[in-house]
């Protein structure tokens, strides 16, 4: 018909009943709920998992301090800020009231004691600096500079990730890092929060291929926690790959250059902290001889030999050799997990930090209560643990992960009594 009210060509409106939408039909609320996601900006995603997960570390952290008894560092069930700063966030206390000593401690078989130079000066000089401006205290300055970082850190990390991965499995990797184990240390008077940040920066720049640009950051990330010396072997490892691949990849006389000069200068920059303590001091190894202090209860004191303290601690932890067999099979799982088809999906260069950072451990570190905080700067791996897309296995993997922060925080964190192990 040609009344203008029904057409059968195609393309032209008709009144038929059937054939004109409903607007008074409700959208479903899930369809209402894909729709608000996939119009919400990925930064915005990223800071409300970041947002509920601290209210969640926050209730875990305030259930501790509710039944923390009177210890060195607070009064019975303390406040928030007073449980944050316990442990070494009262050396940073120390460091941003009073700096370091110009003298080193002896203890009274002549050798050098536990003191402030062991700790990294950008993170409480920074609060010192807060602390000036504002006049509030350094509890909640330094809390809120961890919490600040912390926030950061999530929003580049999910950068990071989409490097490789798709968006919802790059969500599901920040997911990961903000309900980690450990990842209450985010809002605490600790370091970490601020080197991760600096971290996931430079190895954002460093799969960018901006070499030189990120050197400013890992200026700061030297003087903020150890870590500078196996960025530049991943800096190195990475410059080796790309010459390797040079028919496939281009890699330039300039990029060369650049690679070499970034390497190089990380490399001084992870050592600069020892020549300012032996140079403040007048003690060349003054920050080697007090790091060494923290181990001398385990094994007693004695020189640093690279990759024998694992070795040792191993033998301490599980005598008889259990422990080497141990250590064995955790390297070889870690290995396993590297060279898996989950990892094949992430940015070779996140494996190439992951590489490095473990030989840097194996090459320094005494294995004791705080080892699972020295593993946080293996956080990249965890875009290979969010691989997987099954819905059961994400869901089991977030409900270890929370169940784990409580057994963390039981065992290392809360006070309890005399307690030998410290986070």
């Amino acid at each position: 018909m040609a009344d203008g009210l029904t057409v059968d060509d195609a393309g032209r409106a008709s009144s038929s009943p059937l054939s004109r939408p409903d607007l008074r039909r409700p959208i479903p609320p899930s369809r209402w709920l894909l729709v608000r996601y996939r119009l919400t900006p990925w930064w915005a995603r990223v800071l409300v998992v970041f947002v509920l997960s601290r209210v969640v570390s926050t209730i875990a952290l305030l259930t501790f301090a509710g039944a923390q008894q009177a210890n060195a560092w607070t009064l019975a069930s303390p406040n928030y800020g007073s449980f944050a700063t316990i442990w070494d966030g009262h050396w940073y206390y120390i460091i941003a009231v009073v700096g370091y000593p110009s003298d080193l401690p002896i203890t009274g078989d002549g050798h050098v004691g536990e003191n402030a130079w062991a700790f990294m000066p950008a993170y409480p000089f920074i609060v010192r600096g807060l602390m000036t401006l504002t006049g509030l205290p350094f509890a909640t300055l330094a809390v809120a500079v961890s919490v600040a970082c912390a926030a950061g850190t999530a929003l580049l990390f999910y950068r990071l990730m989409r490097h490789s991965l798709s968006e919802s499995t790059s969500l599901f990797a920040v997911v990961l890092f903000c309900v980690a184990p450990l990842s209450p240390l985010l809002q605490v008077a600790y370091a970490e929060s601020m080197f991760l940040f600096l971290l996931c920066a430079s190895l954002l720049m460093l799969v960018r291929r901006q070499y030189l640009a990120m050197l400013p950051v890992v200026l700061v990330l030297s003087f903020t926690r150890p870590g500078a010396l196996p960025l530049a072997l991943a800096i190195g490892l990475h410059g080796l790959l790309r010459w390797w691949h040079r028919r496939d990849d281009p890699f330039p006389v300039r990029d060369r250059v650049r690679v070499g000069v970034s390497a190089a200068v990380t490399a001084v920059f992870g050592v600069a902290w020892l020549v300012v303590a032996g140079a403040v001091t007048g003690v060349p190894g003054a920050y080697t001889e007090t790091e060494l202090a923290w181990r001398a209860p385990y094994i007693g004191y004695g020189p640093l030999v690279p990759f024998t303290p694992w070795v040792d601690g191993a033998n301490w932890w599980f005598p008889g050799g259990s422990g080497i067999v141990l250590l064995g099979v955790v390297l070889l799982a870690f290995a396993a997990l590297m060279l898996s088809p989950w990892a094949r999906r992430t940015d070779v260069d996140l494996g190439l930090w992951a590489v490095a950072y473990t030989l840097y451990l194996l090459a320094v570190f005494f294995p004791q209560s705080s080892t699972w905080r020295l593993l946080m700067p293996l956080f990249p791996v965890l875009g290979v643990l969010a691989v997987p897309r099954s819905t059961i296995y994400r869901a089991m993997l977030v409900a270890v992960f929370l169940a784990a922060q409580w057994v963390w925080l039981y065992y290392c964190w809360w006070v309890n009594g005399y307690d030998w192990t410290p986070p």
